[in-house]
């Protein structure tokens, strides 16, 4: 059962990896997995929450660093280390297949810390933003999902990492949403 699932994650590994390989995508989504590219929206929403939200900025501030902490902590820290599974750009089997379109690292593949971390944020924001302001549910969940799936396409993950990142950031940031609202339940 497991070597079935193994062999057809690597399968959808290089049909997203290879087979979907194009000038543009190999332009843009090293872009969008890199954290400096996104800069400018991160200083952009703690500006917003306390230009529009006052002194509760400095909570959703202080969330914002929380949910990620925990979502960094979970599956860098915790997850990755234990179940020890190597990036698709350093399984040997892969070699011949593998392009290289940003440096491979040297930590482990599962979870995607990228995917967990970003998922986390994007439901957080959505829960504290949406009742003010609606487009924040599209616009973070195709935030979350284009740095989850340019995981995938660079090669530093298998789309299973990603789809567990994806998750446990989910859960992550309904767990601190619902913390949030519970101290603040009104903005």
């Amino acid at each position: 059962m497991i070597e079935s699932l193994q062999q057809f994650d690597a399968e959808l590994f290089l049909k997203i990896h290879r087979g979907l390989a194009n000038p543009f995508f190999d332009w843009l989504l090293p872009l969008m997995r890199n954290r400096f590219f996104w800069s400018p929206l991160y200083l952009f929403i703690v500006v917003f929450s306390f230009i529009e939200y006052k002194k509760k900025g400095w909570y959703i501030v202080g969330m914002v660093l929380f949910t990620f902490a925990i979502g960094d902590m979970l599956a860098s820290r915790l997850i990755k280390p234990f179940v020890a599974r190597l990036r698709p750009c350093n399984e040997l089997s892969l070699a011949d297949d593998i392009i290289h379109r940003v440096p491979c690292g040297s930590g482990f593949s599962f979870p995607s810390a990228h995917a967990t971390n970003h998922f986390a944020l994007a439901v957080f924001l959505i829960i504290v933003f949406y009742p003010k302001w609606k487009p924040v549910l599209p616009i973070g969940l195709a935030w979350a999902s284009i740095i989850a799936f340019s995981q995938i396409y660079v090669g530093v993950h298998y789309p299973i990492d990603v789809m567990t990142g994806t998750v446990l950031g989910t859960l992550i940031g309904l767990l601190t949403g619902k913390l949030y609202k519970t101290l603040q339940p009104e903005l």
